[in-house]
């Protein structure tokens, strides 16, 4: 399918249009990376809220992300296409959960969690390559968070008590 056909579909398909990160997943480069961005605003905004009802919106986009990225892939006929970035939009908020909205950490999160979603250490690629559908697409992408979250604490952490 060409980059065109592709633009057709998902703008056609309403649960492509969210799967695609309301056409950031489209980029012809990097489409994740473009993905992950649409996190940092939802955290930006979200955190002031408090940590409850930002993990009730987490999970609740993490649930309908199962179904959306599931679907998204069934009906392109490949799973998890590079172009399907809800995970990466997912996995961006789990990485920002436990530190406070700034320039450095959002700097900071961001890189992380890309070099955790690109490199995939243990046992991300393994559940990468094992499990299929929605709970794949967006388990590999919550670790990889679980991964730059811990990190990103951590230096949060070092910086302020040195």
């Amino acid at each position: 399918m060409t980059h065109s056909e592709l633009v057709q579909k998902v703008f056609r398909d309403p649960v492509h249009w969210p799967a695609f990160g309301f056409g950031l997943g489209l980029a012809p480069k990097a489409p994740g990376t473009f993905g992950s961005l649409l996190g940092l605003p939802i955290w930006w905004f979200g955190w002031p809220y408090g940590i409850s009802a930002y993990l009730l919106l987490a999970l609740l986009l993490f649930v309908l992300g199962v179904w959306i990225c599931g679907e998204s892939a069934k009906r392109l006929g490949v799973h998890d296409h590079g172009g399907i970035v809800w995970d990466e939009v997912v996995g961006m908020m789990l990485t920002m959960t436990f530190v406070e909205p700034s320039i450095i950490s959002a700097v900071l999160g961001f890189g992380l969690f890309r070099l955790m979603d690109i490199v995939k250490p243990w046992p991300i690629l393994d559940i990468d390559h094992r499990l299929r559908g929605g709970f794949g697409i967006m388990l590999d992408d919550v670790l990889a968070a679980v991964y730059a979250g811990l990190a990103l604490a951590g230096i949060q952490y070092l910086l302020l008590n040195l």
